[in-house]
C-alpha cells in the first residue's frame, strides 16, 4: 500500500500541472468506490477550478474553487496519473477528470483491487480522526501518544489515529534505524528511545522522498514513473539477507497479520526490569 513518501510524490508530480485548471468534465465509471455512494460527484466537479492538491496522511486531497474538497485513497493497487485523453483507457479506470487546459488532458484514477476509493468531504474537516504528521511531530508529542498504549511499537505506529502516513515499509525501516525491536511495548520506550525513533522516522521518510518512494509492484507517480527507494531497503522484505550493519540475517515475523522485518542483533528485545 502506498505510504507517505509515495502519496507525497504523487502530489508533487500532479499538483504543478493541475492547480488552477478548470475541470471540463468528470466521468465516474464505478459509483461503488465513491463515499457517500449516491453523491452526484460529476456535477459537483464539472466547471470547478482545482485550487489545491495536498497530502494528508495517505490521502490525496483536492480543494476546489468553491472551497469543497474530496480525497482519493490509493489503497493497495491504485494509481492517480495525468494522461492525454487520446491514450487508451487502462482496465479498472474508475474516475476520469478532464481538464480544459491543456486540452484533452485527464487525471485518471485506476484501482484494480478496489481497496482505495474516492471520498467527498465538502467543507467538513476530518483531521480530528487522523494523527499528526510524522515529518513535523515533536518527540514530546510522540512520547505522550506512545505512553497511552500498551501495544507493540510496530502495531502502534501503524495506527493512523496515533501518527499519520506510516505503513509497513517505513515502520520497519524506522525501527531498524532507531534500533528498537518491533515487539517492544510502546509504553515501555525510554525517553532516549522515543527521541531516537522520532529522528529515525523523519530521516527514513526524507530518504524515501528523495527517491520518489518505493515501487514493489503497482505504485507509480502522476507521470507514470516508479520510485526507486526499494533498492535501499535495509530490512523490509530482506528476510535471510545479511544485515547491512552487523551481517546477521534479517528475520521476519508476523504481527497483527502484517509481515515484520528486523535484525535481532541490532534491534534487541528489551524487557522491563523489576519495579
Amino acid at each position: 500500500m502506498p505510504e507517505l513518501p509515495e502519496v507525497q510524490t504523487v502530489v508533487n508530480t500532479l499538483a504543478p500541472a493541475v492547480i488552477g485548471q478548470r475541470i471540463a468534465r468528470a466521468i465516474l465509471a464505478r459509483p461503488d468506490i465513491l463515499t457517500p455512494r449516491d453523491f452526484p460527484l460529476e456535477s459537483h466537479l464539472t466547471g470547478k477550478r482545482i485550487r489545491g492538491v495536498e497530502r494528508r496522511a495517505k490521502r490525496i486531497v483536492f480543494t476546489l474553487d468553491d472551497a469543497n474538497r474530496f480525497y482519493i485513497h490509493l489503497g493497495m493497487s491504485g494509481r492517480l496519473v495525468l494522461s492525454p485523453g487520446s491514450d487508451d483507457l487502462k482496465p479498472h479506470t474508475h474516475l476520469r477528470i478532464q481538464l480544459e487546459h491543456p486540452a484533452g488532458t485527464e487525471i485518471r484514477f485506476t484501482d484494480p483491487r478496489r481497496f482505495g476509493g474516492i471520498w467527498w468531504l465538502g467543507q467538513t474537516d476530518e483531521s480530528d480522526f487522523i494523527g499528526p504528521e510524522p515529518l513535523t511531530l515533536r518527540s514530546a508529542e510522540l512520547a505522550k501518544r506512545l505512553a497511552a498504549t500498551t501495544r507493540a511499537i510496530k502495531n502502534a505506529l501503524l495506527d493512523q489515529r496515533l501518527i499519520a502516513g506510516l505503513g509497513n515499509i517505513y515502520v520497519d525501516e524506522s525501527l531498524f534505524e532507531a534500533q528498537i525491536h518491533p515487539q517492544t511495548p510502546a509504553d515501555e520506550l525510554t525517553p532516549a528511545q522515543v527521541s531516537r525513533l522520532n529522528k529515525a522516522i523523519k530521516l527514513t521518510l526524507k530518504r524515501a522522498l528523495r527517491h520518489r518512494g518505493s515501487t514493489l509492484r503497482d505504485y507509480r507517480d502522476a507521470a507514470g514513473n516508479p520510485g526507486d527507494f526499494q533498492g535501499l531497503h535495509r530490512v523490509y522484505a530482506q528476510e535471510g539477507k545479511p544485515c547491512k550493519r552487523c551481517k546477521k540475517p534479517i528475520q521476519r515475523i508476523v504481527m497483527g497479520g502484517r509481515s515484520t522485518h528486523f535484525c535481532a542483533k541490532c534491534q534487541p528485545r528489551m524487557t522491563r526490569g523489576p519495579g
